[in-house]
């Protein structure tokens, strides 16, 4: 029997109901209940809100919803603006995310919603952003291979210890689409360890020339002194150019190196090769020499909206249980929030970080990113993103 069904043989019986006495009334619920297989309490609740008039086709059951759609679009025009992180990362930013948004009037959501939205929960926010849609890039090649001058770089032996801001881990990533032939772009990424900071060049292939450029455009930008670097053992870093600069520096900037086939050592980069480059380049392959200049434009939009919009978390310690890890995370932070907090950041680089804040927008960045991305992508003379 269906729910119609019954609905319709509680609304036959409801006038009867309401004139019979009470031992007449305790026969009828013992006829409904019999039929409708409805328990008696329910047959009660449902005869008073038909006699009440309120009763609905189709009844919601369960707590009153809160956060109505008009909450549920507010959430979704900062998701695309942050491009997509996870609700963990984006949950402690979206107070930021509304307050440049207002301050720029470029946030149409109403004072209901917005109020809303930031009293949102964590839990809540992970359920919504579950059902939004995501797309999804497919894997890339590995072009890594050995230098034979492992020698001149000593090997980084465990974990870092607390080092100070200027010290990072550096990788490149092949933009060579399906096939490793031929001339292709790469991207260098370098992640600061202490304080998050991302910097990012492109260049033409990975001769020793080219990523030593790539190398010193990440010094220039980078809002600190460059103190060290951290690369795998690929012959693009671990070679005597790379370690000749490195030494030439005033002061020097250290040089280290992870065990070849031991990608864990460079954990933070490594998930972060695709977060800050792959999400925005795909798998293309992207073999157009122009195309250089126009990626190094891209990433110099990419850095400001990734370390002052973006938050990441931090593992603070890892924990086993049996045969299980657990890994707990300090609360997310934008690179440029860590940067404020950290003691050992000159307090006129950090005055220097909050004037540029003052300028920024996160959905004006994201517009002019997406339009570079198009511009990139349309110039490549294959493309391969959707293989």
């Amino acid at each position: 029997m269906t729910m119609a069904t019954k609905q319709e043989i509680l609304r036959d019986k409801l006038a009867e109901y309401l004139q019979a006495d009470k031992p007449a009334k305790s026969r009828i619920l013992d006829h409904l209940q019999d039929v409708s297989k409805l328990h008696r309490k329910a047959i009660i609740r449902r005869l008073k809100r038909l006699q009440s008039g309120h009763m609905p086709d189709s009844e919601r059951r369960g707590r009153k919803e809160v956060y109505h759609l008009r909450v549920t679009i507010a959430l979704k025009d900062i998701w695309q603006t942050a491009n997509g992180i996870c609700a963990e990362r984006l949950q402690p930013a979206v107070a930021d995310y509304v307050k440049v948004l207002r301050r720029d009037r470029m946030w149409p959501h109403n004072e209901a919603a917005t109020r809303l939205l930031l009293a949102m929960s964590l839990g809540t926010m992970k359920n919504r952003i579950a059902a939004f849609t995501k797309i999804r890039s497919g894997p890339g090649w590995s072009t890594t291979k050995p230098s034979s001058l492992k020698e001149i770089i000593p090997i980084r032996r465990g974990p870092w210890q607390n080092p100070d801001p200027g010290q990072g881990e550096v990788d490149t990533v092949a933009h060579c689409g399906p096939s490793l032939r031929g001339d292709y772009a790469y991207s260098v990424q370098y992640t600061d360890v202490a304080v998050i900071w991302t910097s990012l060049s492109a260049q033409w292939n990975k001769g020793e020339k080219s990523t030593r450029e790539s190398i010193e455009r990440i010094k220039r930008r980078l809002p600190f002194p460059l103190k060290g670097i951290d690369p795998d053992s690929g012959g693009e870093f671990i070679n005597y150019l790379i370690k000749g600069w490195c030494d030439s520096q005033t002061p020097a900037v250290a040089m280290t190196r992870i065990r070849p086939y031991h990608k864990n050592d460079h954990a933070r980069i490594e998930q972060k090769n695709y977060v800050n480059i792959r999400q925005f380049l795909g798998y293309a392959r992207l073999d157009d020499k122009g195309q250089i200049k126009l990626m190094n434009e891209l990433y110099d939009l990419l850095e400001d909206y990734i370390n002052f919009f973006l938050p990441s978390v931090k593992c603070l310690k890892k924990e086993r249980t049996g045969s299980k890890y657990r890994r707990v995370y300090d609360q997310a932070q934008t690179a440029y929030q860590r940067a404020l907090a950290h003691k050992r950041v000159a307090p006129a680089v950090k005055t220097q970080l909050q004037a540029k804040y003052a300028t920024l927008n996160p959905k004006t960045l994201k517009r002019e990113i997406d339009v570079l991305i198009r511009k990139i992508l349309t110039k490549s003379k294959t493309d391969y993103s959707n293989t």
